[in-house]
């Protein structure tokens, strides 16, 4: 485990770095994130910064395998499928990509993830398997995207992507190494928090660089990955992840039904999830990033830890750990049509 911890030391170190080179790069090249109306920052902000996680990650990636610490296949699934998101995710950072390929890119990624994993395993409900052939890889592969696509509208403030992948990842990955005794698979959590935790120095509030599409989209559909691999390893730890994840797929699922039953174009940039509204509440980022770690280390990983250990069903585990936070989206009046003071 000693090389496990020093490739995820130097992962770190090497994402700050990297950070730092990307911020002079953004700032040389005029690559900045200039507020509008619908801005949740006042400030033109360096973007791009998420491409010293993608590098960072994807290297020592290849050091796992290269330790025999990976399968090919999951190298392959993990390796090919980052990197499709991240150069539509880098283009569209420098100059924007059509919509519709963006998505078809998504989809790409997405499918190349699921074929070198194997699919949708069979789903542990009430203590029973459920093989969902077909429609359950059909319904992954949407639940993939979606993913993906959350983890872009929920960074929209200082922080909070960057503590939501790295304590995620961590808590996961502990359990793995200590509950689960699998070191291969924890190791690979630690090195998603490691890459995270470089980055996460220069994007803590105030931040000094965003993190731009690229990584965005790319957390989204690695940390998609993990989950569907943890689950082909232990069956429990789809649901362990879906509650670590809880906050991000609360806000941002219960903020766009909202939208659609009204009728918004949904496409189109808001400020009206329900973080959005507290970082305005609360007059800050950093209160709200700090929320969300304190919900998911103290509410949702000790749910996660139930669930993980078979204490407690994870279908159980779910609607308990996601009841309050529904309470609280509703609370934050997510999906609400803006006030002209929040505008």
């Amino acid at each position: 485990m000693k090389d496990i911890l020093g490739v995820c030391i130097i992962a770190a170190i090497l994402s700050w770095f990297l950070t730092r080179f990307l911020r002079w790069y953004a700032i040389s090249r005029s690559v900045m994130d200039i507020p509008n109306a619908r801005s949740s920052h006042t400030e033109p902000t360096p973007r791009g910064g998420g491409m010293a996680i993608i590098i960072v990650f994807l290297t020592c990636l290849a050091v796992l395998f290269y330790m025999s610490r990976l399968d090919v296949y999951l190298f392959v699934a993990l390796t090919g499928a980052g990197l499709g998101v991240a150069i539509i995710g880098f283009m569209d950072d420098h100059g924007h990509i059509a919509a519709r390929w963006r998505l078809l890119t998504h989809f790409s990624s997405a499918g190349w993830l699921l074929f070198w994993l194997g699919g949708l395993p069979p789903l542990l409900l009430f203590g029973s398997y459920f093989d969902l052939g077909w429609f359950g890889h059909l319904m992954a592969l949407v639940v993939l995207v979606w993913l993906l696509n959350l983890y872009n509208f929920m960074d929209g403030i200082d922080g909070i992507a960057g503590i939501e992948a790295l304590s995620s990842s961590l808590v996961v990955g502990l359990f793995f190494l200590f509950l689960l005794n699998n070191e291969e698979v924890a190791s690979l959590h630690l090195l998603m928090s490691a890459s995270v935790a470089g980055f996460l120095v220069w994007n803590f509030p105030p931040a000094k660089i965003f993190m731009g599409d690229a990584g965005s989209g790319f957390l989204g559909l690695m940390l998609g990955g993990l989950a569907l691999y943890s689950a082909h390893i232990v069956p429990q730890m789809l649901w362990v992840w879906l509650i670590m994840l809880g906050v991000f797929i609360v806000d941002s699922s219960y903020t766009l039904l909202r939208r659609l039953l009204r009728g918004d174009k949904v496409y189109e940039a808001h400020r009206s999830h329900a973080y959005q509204y507290a970082s305005r509440k609360y007059a800050g980022h950093r209160p709200v990033t700090l929320a969300v770690l304190i919900i998911n280390l103290l509410w949702l990983a000790p749910w996660s830890f139930f669930v993980a250990s078979d204490s407690v069903d994870g279908v159980l585990g779910l609607v308990v750990a996601y009841l309050p936070l529904l309470w609280l989206v509703w609370y934050l009046r997510a999906g609400e049509l803006e006030d002209k003071e929040d505008v």
